[in-house]
């Protein structure tokens, strides 16, 4: 009888614990999403908040059918319809996939360098990438704008070593974005490259060079492909973020960068068209849901 208690009072655990996860997506992620979803439907009005009310469960099910009824999908034909909304998207698609390659190409060297590093520098280096996390985003952001305008620290470091005659007009601009999101970024790649590059059997690489493979070709038949789960794993973390960016695109990019991030603001604050700006949020996470789950799935394969 007591065993019997004993296996139903850990089975009863076991299910509080699996709830868990499940309650916090659902209290956290499903339940906001599903009211972005109703505001995407709803109609603009004048009243605060500025939409059409949220279902109203008092007057019965009749009435629950009625309101249903009036839902529209016109949000959503309207992100079709206006240039805007697309060009924001794939010029934030471009912007992100251009970054994270740059990333890519910055990042990767410094987590090799890191990896390969003698054992009591690592921990040394590994503080040296985390240590811009302990200053707040927006003020490193902001911190850019110091730097990139014509009389910043870059152009007086340029002029004075006689690279240019003439400052250079960076900021505001797409160029400046680019800076600014490599640099936030930058971190978020070096990080799973790193764990990835320092987990490397050394000894395939000593094998490879007794048997007279070079170097560099050592490096991409043993060493890149080994190290492919954390460039997957970089480039997600860098690329899921960076699309949906709006306080680089804000700060440091003229009016000609097109960011959805930013068109989103945009709607939300400036026209106080919520339906609108709730529709181009619920399109924006469509478009992420794909490389999420390409990243749940590199993290998956990763851990077996």
């Amino acid at each position: 009888m007591a065993l019997s208690n004993s296996s139903s009072g850990h089975s009863r655990l076991r299910w509080l614990v699996v709830a868990i996860p499940y309650l916090w997506l659902i209290v956290l992620f499903l339940a906001p999403f599903l009211i972005v979803v109703k505001i995407s439907l709803s109609a603009t009005a004048i009243a605060m908040p500025p939409y059409t009310p949220l279902l109203d469960f008092t007057n019965g099910l009749a009435a629950l059918w009625g309101q249903l009824q009036e839902f529209s999908f016109a949000n959503y034909v309207l992100l079709t319809d206006d240039a805007l909304y697309w060009k924001s998207y794939l010029s934030s698609v471009q912007i992100a996939l251009i970054s994270t390659f740059l990333i890519l190409l910055i990042g990767y060297p410094i987590a090799y360098g890191m990896a390969r590093s003698r054992k009591e520098w690592r921990t040394t280096l590994l503080m040296l990438v985390i240590l811009p996390f302990w200053t707040s985003f927006l003020i490193r952001v902001y911190s850019w704008i110091g730097i990139l305008k014509p009389e910043g620290l870059l152009n007086q470091l340029l002029l004075s070593v006689g690279i240019i005659s003439e400052p250079l007009n960076i900021l505001p601009s797409t160029l400046a974005v680019y800076i600014g999101i490599v640099y936030s970024y930058l971190p978020f790649m070096i990080l799973p490259l790193y764990a990835t590059l320092e987990k490397l059997d050394e000894t395939l690489l000593e094998a490879a060079a007794d048997l007279g493979c070079p170097p560099i070709q050592a490096f991409w038949k043993i060493t890149f492909p080994l190290s492919l789960p954390g460039v997957v794993a970089g480039c997600f973390l860098v690329f899921i973020p960076a699309v949906g960016e709006f306080v680089i695109p804000d700060l440091l990019g003229g009016s000609d960068t097109l960011m959805i991030g930013r068109t989103l603001w945009a709607e939300f604050n400036s026209n106080r068209d919520w339906p609108v700006s709730a529709a181009v949020a619920v399109v924006l996470l469509a478009i992420l849901v794909v490389p999420i789950m390409l990243f749940q799935n590199a993290q998956k394969k990763a851990s077996e």
